[in-house]
Formats: C-alpha cells, structure tokens, sequence
C-alpha cells in the first residue's frame, strides 16, 4: 500500500496551485518607496542631498505643510534632458557605477531610489538647466505615477528646481498617519541644522507657505554656523579645533585623515540634555555611540551636575575606512580603526580646552562682564576648614606641559581670589577651585592608596557606606558594635586631621572620579587662605598645566576674564577729549 500511495501524493501535489507568488512592480515599488520615503522631513532631506552632491552652494526650500508640497531650488551643475528621463527610474545613480564603487563611496546618495521613491507616492516636476553654455535653455519634465507625462523647455538659471506635491495621495492610510504640522516642522528643522553643520560652506533660505521661515548664512568652519542654530551660544562660547592625523590601514601606508571639533567650552555653554553631541563622518551626520560616549567621558567632571557639552565632531577619512551599508538610511556606519580614532578624538577634546590667547576674543562686551560679576559668587566661603594642602613652591609634573598663555599674579583679593594680569587683560582666579582642579587631575593620574600608620575609627556606618568604601578598595573591617577599623586611606588624605570626615564623605556614594574629586575638594586650599606672590605664581603655573583649566570638577568657572577691549569700552578710552587732560 506504501508503495502505491506515493505516486498518488505526488500526482495530486503537482496540480496543486503555489501559495508563493512574485509581486507586481507596482506593488514592489510601493514597499520600496515606503521604505525611503516616510515623511515630509524624508523627502526634503532626499533632495537637499542630491543637490549637495550636485556641487550646490545655495539651496532655498519652500514648504506648504498642510498642501503636502515641497520645492527645493539649487545652483548645482543641473541635469541633461536624457539625464532627467533616466532619474526617476529604479536605481538610477551617476554617483556609483560597480561593486568596487560600494567600498569608495564619496556621495550623500548612492543608491538611486530617492527621485524614483518620491514619484511613486506623489506628483514630481522637475526643471533643470545644466552649466554648458552651448545649452542655454532649460527643461521642465512632470512626472505622474513614475511615467513623464509632459515636457517643455523652461528658461531658468543653471541648476535644478524640484516640486514634490500630493505626498502621500495614493498612500491615504499612511497621510493620515504623519504626526501634526508643528512636529513635522520641527523634523525638518532639525534636519536641514544638521545636514548645514556638515555643510558649513552653503547658504540656505527656507520658506513656510511663502512667508520665510529662517535663513543660514555660510561659514567656515562649522563654529560659524552652530551658533545660527542655539540662540544663547555666542561665537566666542565655542571652540574650533582642526587636527590632521594618520588612520591606520591594511595597506602598508596610513591613511591621512583630519579631525573637525567644534566644542562648547565647559565655563560658558551647556546643555540640560545630550542632544547636542554630534557626530559627521565625511559630510553625513551618524550615529557613533562609542565616539559620542567618547566625548562625554572626555568632558566629564568639567561641566555642572546633569549638565552635557555642545560638541560637533566631524572626521574626514578615506572611503575605504568607513562601510556606509549598516543601516538603510546612512545613519549607522561601521568605522575602521575605531579605538584609534577614540583616543585622537580625546587628544583633540583636550587641546581644545587648552589655555591660549586665541580663546580671547575682542568681541566680548561689558554686558557679558557685569551678567558674570553679577552671578559671582557673593557668600561662597567654604565653611569646612581647611589648611594648604601640599607645598605649592614645590611644582609638580603638570608644569612640564606650560600653557602658552603666560599670566603673571600681582595681588590677592579678599583671600579668595588671585589677580592675574595676562598679555591682553586681568583675570580673577578662584584659588580653592583653581587648585582643587590640579589636585584631581593628579589623582586621576595617580590615585594612591597607603596604611594609616593608626587605623581610623568610623562609627554608625549604613550597609551601603561600608560597600562603598570597599568598592575603592579601603581596608575596612568591623572593629566592636556599630564601629569600624579603616587601615588605609588616600594618599592625599592619609596625614590630615580630619582623615576621618574626609573618609565618611567618600561613604556616601558615586563612582572613583566622584570620591576623587571629594578628595581634590576637601584637600585644597581654603578660601581665606593669604598667600604670598610666589605661592600665588605657582599656583597659577600648575593650573594652566591641567587638561581641563576652565572648570573645577563641580563644573564651576575658575577665572573671570576683564579682557582689555572691555575695560577700554567701560572707562571709555575711545573718547578723544584733548591733550589737556593728558590723553
């Protein structure tokens, strides 16, 4: 019976009809212009790359929300009449032309799906005129449902002009689930900041139902164009750090590579939230969680508590270095040589927090002066006393890297503040913060550990002090009820007086930076604390040496700058009164 009843099953299985079938074109481009096309932001971002790659330096964007209509005019080299016939089809590119390409890709675009997603999901005219003189007309084609339907010649300047209108009227389900009018704005927004960060050199104009909406001046670097974007960055808040560097290779000869960083600086800009942390690979904004977590640990302890930098990094490396075909919109990257670049990234973090006289800008008003002296601190004596820690006429191994800034202490203000006079103006340096700042860069280099030479008793200690205290490896053991036996401490710590309070505070929590940075605090110099001129000099010689001299680990300003064209414009020096008045 077995062998009779297979040849049945398989006679019947033949004529059987196939539940897999291929799916039309029109329905295969549908998906496929779903996938690249999903909002209003979508469309006008697939755009403005074209025209970048286009070689555009002016782009102007015209938006109608509620129409769904979206027009980007640009001055690149413009299209051809055959070339305008050839776009809108499937995977139409003049950016890539073999497999090889994939591996060196140099373009926004590459994929040829953007023109030919957009004309699936709504209506399309484009009108372009090429650079050859020989050409001096241009063309206007209109696309309907992927098809050109009508064609005339247009007199327009060199460069192309693209309509995008009924967005989505083919799609209603998916109109019907845009967000609203305002959050699409927003998207768009936040994109066109982002694309003209990468692109500083483009001037940009943007127009909402035929009204403008706001414009970007170009710039270069990238610093003159980030402050168009936050509103309370000033130009000198933010810091620009270009550094050439060699990639490593598979070759045999690095590859030659540049780091763009522009960075808020840490006494002046911050954000409540880490949105502004942005990383550019070659002209792309992407997404890097390592390089952005790279930045945040360099900056850490420089800023107030839940407080995140400004920060803009931009490399530029060979092609073959990056591998753009991890996430269908270019937003994810796979990066060669990784921690290489981490560390470079963090070199140039730190040179760009430097001291130097380039961080000095004339352009800094008296307005600015009188807000800083205003939110001085008026009753900001430290309560805890304490005695100067350590010989400050001994230097120490930061004065070896001396900032080239040379400022020279003259005086001391109500023992709290140190005047310095520098090339281009005075300087009032907070004396506890400035050292507590050299006292935590040299325990992070050196966080040392020694017995006591007799164990410290702490009393009442909660579960969670006594694992905190073991979790930076402090010998400490139950010596009777409710009392503890510490047998080594902090270096820095070890031979003062109040080792045992400088011990309960590192009790209370947080990681080894936090207890270093109680540590650098309880163990500076106090404030009220005189100090002669030579005391004072050295102090000021081993904070400029630090890595992070603008901020005490707490994220407060250690310095506020009287810059002399300040005090020019305040005693009003540009007045001409006469020479018998002795000017």
């Amino acid at each position: 019976m077995k062998g009779t009843q297979a040849p049945l099953n398989q006679k019947s299985h033949k004529h059987m009809p196939s539940e897999i079938q291929t799916l039309p074109d029109e329905v295969i481009d549908l998906i496929a212009a779903g996938e690249v096309i999903d909002s209003l932001a979508a469309v006008v971002r697939e755009l403005v790359e074209n025209s970048l790659d286009a070689g555009a330096t002016r782009i102007a964007i015209a938006l109608d929300p509620q129409s769904r209509l979206v027009q980007v005019q640009d001055n690149g080299k413009g299209m051809s009449l055959e070339d305008l016939h050839i776009c809108i089809k499937p995977h139409s590119t003049s950016k890539i032309r073999t497999c090889q390409d994939l591996w060196h890709i140099t373009s926004l675009g590459f994929r040829g799906e953007a023109l030919h997603s957009i004309a699936q999901v709504a209506d399309l005219t484009i009108c372009s005129r090429t650079k050859d003189r020989l050409n001096p007309v241009g063309r206007k084609v209109v696309y309907h449902e992927g098809k050109a339907i009508e064609e005339s010649a247009i007199a327009i300047a060199p460069g192309t002009i693209v309509t995008v209108s009924n967005l989505f009227a083919k799609i209603p389900v998916r109109r019907r689930g845009l967000p609203p009018f305002p959050q699409q704005l927003k998207a768009i927004q936040k994109m066109i900041h982002h694309v003209a960060l990468c692109h500083p050199q483009t001037t940009w104009q943007i127009k909402q139902n035929s009204n403008c909406w706001f414009n970007i001046s170009p710039g270069e670097p990238a610093k003159d164009v980030l402050h168009q974007f936050l509103r309370r960055v000033n130009s000198s808040d933010v810091e620009y750090v270009r550094v050439e560097t060699s990639t490593p290779s598979q070759k045999e000869s690095p590859v030659s590579s540049i780091i763009e960083l522009t960075i808020g600086l840490p006494d002046r800009c911050h954000r409540h939230r880490a949105d502004w942390v942005k990383v550019s690979v070659n002209n792309r904004l992407v997404r890097s969680p390592e390089l952005e977590q790279t930045i945040l640990n360099s900056m850490a302890k420089t800023l107030p508590r839940d407080r995140y930098p400004v920060c803009f990094l931009h490399l530029h490396t060979c092609p073959s270095q990056i591998d753009w075909n991890r996430h269908p919109a270019k937003t994810e990257i796979y990066l060669h040589s990784l921690p290489y670049w981490q560390e470079e990234v963090s070199k140039a973090i730190a040179q760009a927090l430097k001291l130097n006289n380039n961080h000095f800008s004339n352009k800094l008003s008296n307005q600015r002066v009188g807000t800083m002296l205003k939110v001085a601190e008026a009753s900001g004596k430290y309560k805890i006393d304490r005695d100067l820690a350590g010989d400050l006429i001994n230097k120490s191994d930061f004065a070896k890297n001396n900032s080239p800034l040379k400022i020279k202490a003259v005086a001391q203000v109500n023992k709290t503040y140190i005047v310095a006079e520098h090339s281009s103006g005075v300087w009032l340096v907070e004396q506890h913060i400035a050292h507590e700042r050299v006292l935590y860069e040299q325990l992070q280099d050196c966080w040392e550990l020694v017995p006591l030479q007799t164990s410290v008793t702490l009393e009442y200690l909660r579960p969670k002090q006594v694992e905190q205290l073991q979790k930076l490896n402090i010998d400490i053991e139950l010596f009777g009820d409710n009392i503890w036996a510490v047998r080594n401490a902090p270096k820095a710590l070890a031979e003062r007086d109040d080792c045992a309070e400088a011990l309960v505070e590192l009790s209370w929590g947080g990681d080894l930076r936090s207890a270093q940075v109680a540590t650098a605090c309880r163990s500076a110099i106090r404030n009220g604390t005189a100090l002669d001129l030579t005391q004072m000099q050295n102090l000021l010689d081993l904070w400029q040496a630090t890595r992070n001299p603008r901020t005490c680990p707490h994220g407060r300003p250690i310095y506020l700058s009287l810059e002399e064209s300040s005090l020019s414009r305040f005693f009003r020096r540009h007045w001409v009164i006469g020479k018998s008045h002795g000017i």
